[in-house]
């Protein structure tokens, strides 16, 4: 979850930040911290929107209830839907929205609250405003009364299929109407004791505006010019109100605010000079500790950890390795987007792994979309300077439910344009690499659902099908036979990046060299070699939409220790060919059309 315009202000803080561009022609960078991999310890991530992955409906009527437009059920994701999954070398599934969150469906019938209109977003409501920790959401189970069986059968599931589950961990705030009805006996809400009279106290679980009521958020909703919601009565009643969960401490949040949140107390006192109380242990850091034991006894495999820097980096060092006696080959990965906190998120908060949004991926984008300032030193500040010594530890990407969609109009277009960028994601470390449902089918994300609005995005907010995914999923065939022969092409070429990024010792366990001061090249084309004790890979990347690169590679001789002398073997791992070639009568031999890349192992 995150504020698009405040990401933005983070992002270019940090660019400016980096003015000092890495300039190294070669340089070689390997992990200081946990460097140990095995190929088969690679990770790679597949996201899905669950109330979405399964929804055969196609109706995508404008701010539609769940019976207009349909929602999918854990039940949805089959032993089939996961077997095709796997052959796509996929190793873990992260279920998006699993958690009981606030929505605008009337669940009364089966013992759960009815959430007020006012303060949710979209029909379906944001899986990140949770209202009950201990439970999942009654929308993605077929016996709403049975919900967490279910939702336990999928983990069964998962795990026959040799794959491993990731649920997301929202920390720091909670739905405006958090109420947990399926909490264990003896613990209380978050709130149940707090002293309202007070803004801020080390002991309450939530921050208040004392002697002001909460004011709902005016304007239209998102959906559209003059759309509103007709749920919505603006009568929501909170008094005193309580902050909002990006940091705003006033009763009148506006609409683009998480209006729908509470801001959540780990002893920081905001609005006094960001003063801690963290000794005794606040009560919600217990809280906290307590739901992720919950889960990790849920068989759970890993936490997507939700705007995890806005919460103290204590807590993290202190909860994660108790959560980890539990379950120690559990895994934790932090939403993350100053790079300057990468390091300390690390080190001290002890995370596995960070997202590289703030980096990476926002450097492959320009890329990718041809902007003016497009440039591969980006890439190479990354690996120099950006996470240097723990590049294993940033989870990559170019897809997730925040961004917009390689195929709509406001990102590449054409999904074809990202798949030097996709390489570089998938290979440029022994780190996660990670890809969205429909990503691999160019879902494009079109159309104004409702809250979502037309934002290039698929929603998070609203029932919706997703029209790319589900030809896929052919009404839960999951054969792809309404696919066309490009969505085809497109779908075995993540299959086979993401077979190379999982299998290859060089990719999963090696070192990087840079090898960017190369003939022909200009600030859109990028190579490096990856390499260990037996094996050497060669990336090459074209980012230019018009020209080919037709020239040699000069390896560096550290590279070729160890090589006979004359012709070597060379395989073209995506295009799954051979050739042989001697390095020392002018290099490797590259042909790279506009927009492309190459994969070599030798």
């Amino acid at each position: 979850m995150k504020v698009h315009f405040l990401i933005a202000l983070i992002a270019s803080i940090v660019w400016i930040s980096c003015g000092n561009r890495a300039k190294k022609s070669a340089s070689t960078t390997t992990d200081s911290i946990n460097t140990a991999h095995k190929s088969s310890d690679k990770i790679n991530i597949y996201q899905m929107m669950v109330r979405l992955f399964g929804n055969k409906t196609t109706t995508n009527k404008l701010y539609g209830s769940k019976d207009e437009n349909g929602v999918g059920k854990f039940n949805d994701i089959s032993d089939r839907a996961l077997e095709e999954l796997k052959k796509m070398s996929i190793t873990h599934v992260w279920y998006t929205g699993i958690i009981e969150h606030a929505t605008m469906t009337d669940y009364s019938a089966q013992g759960i609250l009815v959430d007020d209109p006012d303060i949710v977003k979209g029909r379906a409501g944001s899986p990140y405003a949770i209202r009950d920790y201990y439970d999942v959401a009654p929308d993605l189970a077929v016996d709403v009364k049975n919900r967490m069986a279910e939702f336990e059968s999928l983990v069964e599931r998962t795990h026959k299929h040799g794959l491993k589950v990731i649920i997301d961990f929202v920390p720091n705030h909670v739905a405006r109407t958090y109420n947990s009805d399926a909490k264990p006996a003896g613990v209380k809400d978050f709130g149940e004791t707090d002293d309202v009279t007070k803004a801020f106290s080390p002991v309450n679980d939530f921050y208040y505006i004392p002697g002001k009521a909460f004011v709902v958020p005016s304007g239209t909703d998102a959906g559209g010019k003059n759309f509103k919601s007709p749920l919505k009565d603006l009568r929501f009643n909170e008094n005193p109100a309580k902050a909002t969960g990006n940091n705003v401490f006033s009763a009148k949040p506006s609409l683009g605010d998480w209006s729908e949140t509470i801001k959540l107390n780990y002893g920081v006192d905001y609005q006094n000079k960001e003063k801690t109380y963290f000794d005794p242990i606040p009560p919600v850091w217990v809280k906290m500790k307590d739901i992720l034991v919950f889960w990790a006894g849920k068989k759970v495999d890993g936490f997507r950890c939700d705007m995890a820097e806005m919460v103290p980096v204590e807590f993290w060092n202190w909860v994660i390795p108790q959560i980890k006696e539990v379950n120690p080959e559990i895994i934790f990965i932090a939403e993350i987007y100053n790079p300057k906190q990468y390091e300390k998120y690390i080190r001290q908060g002890k995370f596995d792994y960070l997202y590289d949004k703030v980096g990476l991926y926002d450097g492959i984008k320009r890329l990718i979309r041809n902007e003016p300032k497009a440039d591969v030193q980006d890439i190479s500040h990354v690996v120099n300077v950006e996470s240097k010594g723990f590049s294993s530890k940033m989870l990559r990407f170019l897809e997730n439910h925040d961004e917009e969609r390689i195929a709509s109009s406001g990102f590449a277009g054409d999904p074809a344009f990202a798949k030097p960028g996709m390489v570089i994601s998938a290979t440029l470390s022994g780190g996660p690499v990670m890809i969205y449902f429909g990503q691999e089918v160019a879902e494009p994300g079109k159309g104004i659902e409702g809250f979502g609005g037309d934002d290039n995005r698929t929603t998070i907010f609203d029932y919706w099908g997703v029209p790319e995914h589900q030809k896929w999923m052919n009404n839960g065939a999951f054969d792809g036979v309404k696919l066309s022969q490009e969505q085809h092409e497109l779908r075995k070429f993540y299959s086979d990046l993401l077979r190379i990024s999982k299998d290859t010792e060089a990719i999963a366990n090696g070192e990087i060299m840079e090898l960017t001061k190369q003939p022909q090249f200009n600030n859109r084309m990028y190579a490096f070699v990856r390499y260990t004790g037996k094996e050497r890979v060669l990336v090459v990347a074209n980012f230019d939409r018009s020209k080919t690169l037709k020239t040699h590679i000069n390896l560096p001789e550290k590279l070729l220790k160890g090589v006979k002398k004359g012709q070597i073997e060379i395989q073209d791992l995506l295009k799954r060919e051979s050739f042989s070639v001697d390095p020392a009568s002018g290099g490797i031999p590259v042909d790279l059309g506009p927009s492309d890349a190459l994969v070599y192992k030798f």
